[in-house]
C-alpha cells in the first residue's frame, strides 16, 4: 500500500499507459506483419536471399564479413546503454539539484525527491532491457557466423547430399531472429524518450508515447524504404 501511494494516481495511469502501449505495439507489429509486410518481413525475405546466395558461394569470407558488420551495430547500442546506465545512476546521487532544476521549468510538474528518483530508476530499468536484447542480438549474430562457417560446401549441395533449401532457411531463420532482437532493443530507445517526458507531467508521457506508437508505426510499415524494398 505505500507503494501505491507513493506516486499520484495520474502518475501510475500514465505510468501503465506507457507500457500498454510499448507491449502493445510491440504485439501489434509482430501480428499486423503478418498480414501487412512489415520492414522485418520485407527484410527477412532479403536474409533469405543473402543465405541462399551463401549457400551456393566458395569462399564465403564476403558473408563473414558482412555478419561482422551486422554486429557492430548491437554492439555500439550495448556499449552505449552501459554509459547512459552508470550516468542515470550517478543522477540518482544528485537528485536534490536535479529537482530544483525541474522546478524552474514553467510547465515542468514538481515533484518530492522520492518521486524523481523512482522516475530514474524506471528510466534506468528501460536501459537495461535494451542491453540485454542488444546483448542477445551480437550473440546471435555469432550464431550466424557458426551456422555459415558449417555450412557444406556448395559441392555437396549440387550432388545432393545436403538439402540447401532446407540449410538457407534454417540460416535465414538465425539472421532474422538477430534482427528482431536488435528491433526490440532499439524500440526500447525509442520509448526512452518518451519516458523522459513523464519528468514534465503524467500527459506528456502518454503523448510522447503516442507520438512514439506513430512514429514506429510509419517507419515500419509506410515509409519509403519498405516501399523500395517491396517493390
Amino acid at each position: 500500500m505505500n507503494i501505491l501511494r507513493l506516486l499520484p494516481w495520474a502518475d501510475w495511469l500514465a505510468l501503465v499507459g506507457f507500457f500498454v502501449l510499448w507491449v502493445g505495439y510491440a504485439w501489434f507489429a509482430r501480428f499486423w506483419g503478418t498480414r501487412q509486410s512489415s520492414l522485418l518481413v520485407t527484410t527477412n525475405r532479403y536474409r533469405l536471399y543473402w543465405m541462399r546466395q551463401t549457400a551456393m558461394r566458395d569462399p564465403r569470407m564476403l558473408d563473414g564479413l558482412i555478419t561482422q558488420t551486422l554486429s557492430n551495430t548491437p554492439a555500439f547500442f550495448s556499449s552505449t546503454s552501459i554509459l547512459v546506465i552508470g550516468g542515470l545512476f550517478a543522477l540518482l546521487g544528485t537528485t536534490d539539484k536535479a529537482t530544483e532544476l525541474m522546478s524552474e521549468i514553467p510547465f515542468a510538474q514538481t515533484t518530492t525527491l522520492v518521486v524523481f528518483e523512482l522516475k530514474i530508476l524506471v528510466l534506468v530499468s528501460i536501459f537495461v532491457y535494451a542491453f540485454f536484447r542488444f546483448s542477445w542480438c551480437m550473440r546471435q549474430y555469432t550464431f550466424v557466423a557458426l551456422v555459415i562457417g558449417a555450412m557444406p560446401p556448395p559441392d555437396e549441395f549440387r550432388s545432393g547430399k545436403f538439402d540447401a533449401q532446407a540449410y538457407a532457411d534454417r540460416a535465414a531463420a538465425v539472421v532474422g531472429a538477430a534482427a528482431e532482437t536488435f528491433n526490440d532493443g532499439l524500440r526500447a530507445y525509442y520509448f526512452s524518450f518518451a519516458a523522459l517526458a513523464w519528468f514534465v507531467s503524467p500527459l506528456a508521457m502518454v503523448v510522447s508515447a503516442l507520438i512514439v506508437v506513430a512514429i514506429l508505426y510509419s517507419r515500419e510499415f509506410h515509409s519509403d524504404i519498405l516501399r523500395v524494398l517491396r517493390d
